[in-house]
């Protein structure tokens, strides 16, 4: 993929809330994209620096849990900076979404524009199933990462005090897009 467009979903599917990126990107796949690939990662987040390669853009999706409120949606540019500990660790995943991005950026991997969404969550058990928060915030999440990318009508990117778009039928997205999270909170689903 030579300067494309790419919207990872990141997670798994057998433990409840980290399967929220997949179901980000399936959510994606649903929607008018403009030709956006879109890619379910359900392995380990270091084999994100294979599926961004070449890309001019890429945004990832993943379930976070930093102690904010359940369903809470997280929008960092991980090209410019390294996401917040928050977003390092515990992991279900061997090495982390944070920890994949960083190692990114030492081997000078990392795709010249980076967005991660974390969509932060509360169950992570293994055979637990995705919580009510974190699936009302799936649409919006979704809807952001096509716009964030340019695609589906050229919608303007989320972004501090601009929410994300509307789920169908025109209802307010329940989740709201935070641009930061506290560094000192919990880690990734």
């Amino acid at each position: 993929m030579s300067g494309g467009r790419l919207l990872i979903g990141l997670g798994n599917e057998l433990r409840g809330d980290d399967v929220a990126g997949l179901l980000v990107a399936r959510a994606a796949r649903g929607r008018e994209h403009g030709g956006i690939e879109i890619v379910e990662a359900g392995g380990e987040p270091v084999d994100l620096l294979a599926a961004w390669e070449g890309a001019g853009a890429a945004v990832v999706a993943d379930a976070v849990a930093s102690g904010a409120e359940p369903g809470a949606v997280h929008r960092l540019d991980a090209a410019a900076r390294p996401l917040p500990a928050a977003f390092a660790a515990p992991s279900t995943h061997a090495l982390g979404l944070a920890e994949a991005v960083e190692l990114g950026r030492a081997l000078g991997r990392l795709p010249p524009r980076l967005t991660v969404f974390g969509i932060e969550g509360t169950a992570f058990a293994a055979g637990a199933e995705p919580t009510p928060a974190v699936l009302a915030a799936v649409a919006a999440v979704a809807a952001a990462a096509v716009a964030e990318l340019g695609g589906g009508g050229g919608r303007r990117p989320p972004g501090p005090g601009r929410p994300a778009a509307r789920p169908a039928g025109g209802a307010p997205a329940r989740a709201t897009l935070r641009s930061r999270v506290d560094p000192s909170a919990g880690g990734v689903g």
